[in-house]
């Protein structure tokens, strides 16, 4: 059966284009050209994967991201934008977004970027601990002790891969691919910001931290503080 993807995109030139060379390749697609009836769309049908454009009329597709976030929905999302600001980069990837690839892009390119999404497979995972905080896999939750802590789609993927690599030196390259699923020289600046906003809802200070940074490396997630 054919991948379904959803592509919400108002510039109808770039829409067709992508409809035909998705087409092309074996995918089943569908447009919608307004943010509201994007979302309507992305909530009620099982797509395989979303090609949200960022600007859009009635709804922005940051504010789309987040909604199909907080519904628990986990299709994969690629943002396709002209915004190309690290701050804008960084918005995208916490509201939920797996990828987020820059106008003008190559067809060749974005193809890569779905062949990526749709090669990682769901599997049963365990729980995670660090110090006092656990995660659960199964629920997408995180606590510190008893206490919840409410983390975006971004920082979770990060924190679990961390954990899943507790004990040894997470570099940035790794954590770019693994996490970002990017596979090409990208600012791993944005790293350190989901790093510190991790750090800092967890609770983590710099006298009791468990995820240390190895200057010029990376990262490692560690009991010993």
């Amino acid at each position: 059966m054919a991948k379904e993807i959803l592509i919400v995109e108002d510039q109808v030139g770039i829409s067709d284009f992508l409809r035909q060379g998705l087409t092309e390749e074996g995918y089943s697609v569908t447009i919608e050209n307004s943010g509201d009836t994007g979302l309507i769309q992305a909530l009620n049908n099982p797509f395989d994967l979303i090609l949200l454009d960022w600007m859009l009329p009635k709804l922005t597709g940051l504010e789309i991201c987040k909604t199909i976030r907080k519904s628990n929905k986990i299709t994969p999302i690629i943002f396709l934008t002209a915004k190309d600001t690290v701050q804008e980069t960084i918005a995208g990837l916490q509201s939920g977004a797996n990828d987020y690839i820059k106008k003008p892009f190559s067809f060749e390119e974005l193809l890569e970027r779905i062949k990526v999404q749709f090669r990682n497979t769901v599997e049963e995972k365990p729980q995670y601990n660090l110090g006092p905080v656990t995660i659960k896999t199964d629920t997408h939750q995180v606590f510190n002790g008893a206490e919840e802590v409410l983390l975006t789609h971004k920082e979770f993927a990060l924190l679990e891969f961390l954990l899943k690599n507790k004990g040894s030196v997470c570099t940035r390259t790794d954590i770019i691919q693994q996490v970002w699923n990017i596979h090409f020289d990208y600012d791993t600046g944005v790293i350190d910001v989901f790093i510190n906003g991790i750090r800092k809802k967890l609770g983590f200070t710099k006298d009791e931290n468990y995820i240390k940074t190895i200057r010029g490396v990376g990262y490692i997630a560690t009991d010993t503080e």
